[in-house]
């Protein structure tokens, strides 16, 4: 018998049900519930609020992204380009 309960944080909501798929839940349980720097006002409190959905009260803010995170990997990519082909266009 064990000595003691394991910590295991926020996975330990999901039980031993979810075995092998405990790190990639991990990952998206801790960035989804994290808050995120506003990118109107440099604030480190945009926040979840549902699916796709990340508010900011203060600056009355609401961006739609990723599912579990505030901007998802070719969204970015895609802002760079964006940005890279602008600074082109403008020389």
């Amino acid at each position: 018998m064990a000595k003691y309960t394991k910590k295991v944080r926020i996975i330990g909501k999901g039980g031993p049900i979810m075995g092998p798929l405990r790190k990639m839940v991990k990952k998206i349980d801790i960035g989804q519930h994290t808050k995120y720097t506003c990118s109107f006002c440099n604030k480190s409190k945009m926040k979840r609020r549902a699916v796709g959905i990340c508010h900011w009260g203060s600056c009355m803010k609401r961006v739609v992204d990723g599912a579990w995170t505030y901007h998802t990997a070719s969204t970015v990519i895609g802002k760079a380009t964006n940005r890279r082909l602008k600074e082109l266009k403008d020389q």
